[in-house]
Parts: C-alpha cells; structure tokens; sequence
C-alpha cells in the first residue's frame, strides 16, 4: 500500500496522564500558567505526532543497558515521553522532566521495582 500511512492510536496511561498533570501544576505554581499551557500543548502534539510515525522514537539508554528494547521515546526538551508500541497502540507509560535521575524513574514505573 505505497503512499497511505498506517494510523496508530496513542493511549495515555494513567500514570503518563498524571505526569502532565503534575508538569502543568509545577510550571503554573513556579512559572506562569501561559507557559504550563505551552508546554502542555508541545507534550499532546509530542503524543499526536506518535500516533504517525511511531517508530521514530530512539530506545531509552536506561533500558539499552538492561537489554530491554521494548520501549522507546521520544521528546519535548527537557521531557521525555516512554512508550511502547503494541499493535496499532501506542501506549505511552511515563512523561517525565529527562533531567531526572531517569534510572531509578524507570524502574520503578515501568520494571516495578
């Protein structure tokens, strides 16, 4: 089918639904609201832009080194959005601030440890 573009539909898990909430909070009391609405807006056109080309994304250096090539991302400087594409799902686990200690941010939201 040369020229038509497979649609994947993105999902926000409940955990990723929270991080935006928790990014828009911190960046509204710290920053401004019209920024906290910028960035809210940059992180769903993140999300929408998956849904076309989900594989785009690079593999989290963090998993690399544990020999898990299941999720990948993708980002909105300085956040990072973890996903994973199953079917035609993209479900996206984690938006988080990539200044983190993304290490132990990942194990515990996406290994449970």
């Amino acid at each position: 089918m040369a020229g038509t573009s497979a649609k994947f539909e993105a999902l926000l898990t409940e955990g990723a639904e929270q991080d935006l909430e928790a990014i828009h909070d911190y960046l509204s009391e710290f920053d401004c609201v019209a920024n906290a609405n910028c960035a809210l807006d940059g992180l769903m056109d993140v999300v929408e832009r998956l849904s076309k080309f989900p594989e785009r994304g690079s593999y989290p250096k963090e998993l690399i080194g544990l020999g898990i090539k299941e999720y990948r991302q993708t980002f909105f400087k300085p956040y990072r959005a973890i996903y994973r594409v199953i079917g035609n799902q993209i479900i996206i686990y984690l938006i988080a601030d990539g200044r983190r200690d993304m290490q132990s941010v990942l194990a515990r939201r996406l290994l449970g440890a």
